[in-house]
């Protein structure tokens, strides 16, 4: 690890929706390790195919898999008919125990695919027509025949990629899918979208590293091998690894190259640590593997890209604002994320959710930076000053503050350019975040009101974001609409937090403040499910804030600089950096006629430290028997580790009496030590 001097930059949040990697062939693409659970369902695929009656000439390829605690999977798939790959043919399969098929997805509705696959349309024509799609002077251009899913039927037709660079230096890898019988252009994508601006802030990080004295590499080991390279004004090729002999990197200004490159490996840092950490994402595709970060792109290139397989920064106007940010990195990354799993298309009200997607991740990174140089906000783009005038790029509370967003969902919205056209998504999150009305979050003032008039409170940000994210993975398909995302996300609240329970409401009434209508997805008419097993613990996730606790006011909460690992609540000790101490306590009557008695937690722990010998902070986890105060278990800074790890403590010795469980926090002077922990449990039998 490496203590650096960080300028970071800011610039647009623009996507691209595939990768700059050929798209020619099925995915999941080769080259990355795909994990087990994919590689068990791509077995039963013939069985999976012949169960949902699909064509003899129809072959399933898995994308991804989600699997639930209870055994449940959602399978994400991609179709080929008669060796041609099926664009917008995707589909999921909610698969319950025993490889029982449950409900089943299909995108647009397109269970049946089989087209004729004798073009009309000969192959160099449909490349003429391609080549004269483009707004580019073209260096490359292939075709081949595939079946595009319209909104209302299937159709052969050629995909046609032209690749090229714009005037602005932007890459271009143009798709156009041309109807192989009348040689229309049934709809085109980009696969690197981008905009433009630039500004500068400045902080100091510490970012991940390898090597030792004399020879180290901006290459992090413990984030999947993220590394972060120097294009030195290229616009191709991989660059060059960063080294530097201290580990210490950059100087917090452009004039030295590696700060642009700390910025953007600061920011690749922490958009895998939001989405393990919070969602446990093991990496941008879930692999286990980390990205490239090209820095130093172009000459004079205002702006920033994923291309779905790296990030790539220019330097600003002038060469002088690299435009690498924490919400740049948070933003472009979650594209590939989106590609992933829903690979949402560029166009239609998807389109729209696509580019929201990554606005609202793109959000979450920025919090959960908890950066004081930059603090969390609903606003997008808010360093670039795109504008002059220092306004942001687009706001969550109000979209159409910008001017060309929307407020509110109308059958007009998919239209729109999709940084347009996700204004309603964006306004749905801060709606469900933090409810209607006026308020005041990190000094900014925000003053949302609903499309239908009501009003309502929030369900936190966190919440709001764990059920997009499983909506996300386990609901939308590639041509997603608005209406499919608010069945979507009401089912996914549903299976979180309960059908009646507050989080679920409030989801269903920001979608219902956006103006998207009800379907057939509703909150209400259940119960919220009970927990499981016989917790002699009340409150043990903490999501009812400090109540059945006694103890420091404070630790229990539900800030968003540490996540909790279910919910949005947890107990926070330490995070103070300065001498403290805090504790939080319950009584418990455990059963005479136990046999054993066991309290289990789970615990994050990570600190400013650079000891790897003295334990200066602790958490230590305590009965208190009468008079008698015995520690169980105990943790310190030389016990981190950034993903939750679940713990369990012996108490059978107990059994018969009245204790109380405390968890005690202890820190010195400086340096940071946080100990996180959640969804407690004391169990007897």
């Amino acid at each position: 690890m490496a203590i650096v001097a960080a300028a970071g930059l800011a610039t647009t949040f623009t996507a691209s929706t595939a990768g700059a990697a050929d798209r020619s062939v099925p995915l999941p693409a080769s080259g990355f390790n795909q994990p087990a659970a994919v590689q068990a369902e791509q077995a039963l695929t013939a069985r999976t195919a012949a169960a949902l009656g699909l064509g003899s000439g129809e072959q399933l390829q898995v994308r991804d898999v989600v699997k639930d605690p209870d055994g449940t999977e959602y399978v994400r798939y991609d179709r080929t008919f008669n060796g041609l790959k099926v664009v917008g043919g995707d589909l999921i399969v909610k698969r319950g125990k025993g490889e029982s098929i449950g409900q089943v997805t299909y995108n647009r509705g397109a269970k049946a695919v089989e087209v004729s696959t004798k073009p009309t349309l000969s192959q160099s024509a449909a490349l003429a027509k391609g080549a004269q799609a483009a707004k580019f002077k073209a260096n490359g251009n292939k075709g081949q025949l595939v079946v595009y899913v319209t909104p209302t039927k299937p159709v052969l037709a050629y995909e046609v990629v032209t690749t090229g660079v714009k005037p602005d230096q932007t890459p271009s890898v143009l798709h156009s899918f041309i109807d192989a019988k009348t040689g229309a252009v049934l709809a085109q994508d980009d696969e690197i979208k981008a905009g433009t601006g630039n500004s500068m802030y400045a902080g100091t990080v510490t970012i991940g590293t390898s090597g030792s004295s004399g020879n180290f590499s901006m290459t992090d080991p413990s984030r999947g091998g993220n590394y972060t390279t120097d294009l030195k004004g290229a616009t191709s090729g991989n660059g060059t690894t960063f080294t530097d002999a201290d580990d210490t990197w950059g100087n917090g200004a452009a004039s030295d190259r590696a700060t642009a490159a700390v910025d953007a490996h600061y920011g690749a840092q922490l958009t895998w640590d939001y989405y393990k950490n919070v969602h446990g994402r093991n990496g941008i595709f879930n692999n286990g593997q980390g990205a490239r970060s090209r820095v130093h792109y172009g000459n004079a290139y205002v702006n920033a890209f994923w291309d779905g397989t790296q990030m790539t920064y220019g330097d600003g106007s002038g060469n002088t604002h690299p435009l690498t940010a924490i919400d740049v990195a948070g933003h472009e990354m979650s594209h590939g994320v989106t590609e992933a799993t829903a690979n949402l298309n560029y166009s239609g009200d998807a389109g729209g959710l696509n580019e929201a997607t990554s606005d609202i991740f793109g959000t979450m990174v920025e919090w959960y930076a908890n950066n004081a140089s930059d603090p969390g906000d609903y606003l997008i783009g808010e360093k670039i000053n795109i504008n002059g005038n220092g306004t942001p790029l687009r706001y969550m509370d109000k979209p159409s503050k910008d001017g060309a967003s929307k407020d509110c969902w109308t059958t007009s919205t998919g239209g729109l350019d999709p940084h347009y056209s996700s204004g309603p998504l964006n306004h749905w999150f801060y709606l469900a975040s933090e409810g209607t009305g006026s308020k005041t979050i990190n000094g900014v003032t925000y003053n949302s009101t609903a499309c239908n008039g009501t009003t309502f409170a929030g369900v936190g940000r966190d919440v709001a974001a764990k059920v997009w994210y499983r909506t996300l993975t386990t609901k939308l398909s590639s041509g997603s609409t608005y209406k499919d995302a608010r069945e979507g996300a009401i089912n996914s609240a549903k299976e979180l937090y309960g059908a009646d329970s507050a989080q679920c409401k409030g989801i269903e009434a920001a979608f219902g403040g956006i103006s998207v209508p009800a379907g057939s997805a509703a909150c209400g008419g259940g119960t919220t499910p009970p927990p499981t097993g016989d917790n002699l613990l009340k409150n043990p996730g903490f999501e009812s804030g400090a109540v059945d606790w006694t103890g420091t006011a404070g630790p229990i909460t539900n800030d968003s600089g540490r996540p909790a690992r279910t919910g949005t609540w947890k107990l926070w000790l330490g995070g103070n950096g300065r001498t403290a101490t805090e504790n939080v306590s319950q009584s418990v009557a455990i059963p005479a006629s136990a046999t054993s008695a066991t309290l289990s937690f789970w615990i994050r722990i990570d600190t400013a430290e650079t000891t790897t010998t003295t334990a200066y902070d602790t958490a230590k986890v305590q009965v208190v028997d009468g008079t008698t105060t015995s520690t169980l278990a105990t943790y310190s800074n030389l016990n981190k580790n950034t993903s939750y790890v679940q713990k369990t403590v012996n108490l059978t010795a107990y059994k018969g009496k009245t204790v109380t469980i405390k968890f005690t926090g202890q820190e010195d002077s400086s340096a940071q030590t946080s100990f996180v922990i959640d969804d407690t449990s004391l169990t007897a039998s």
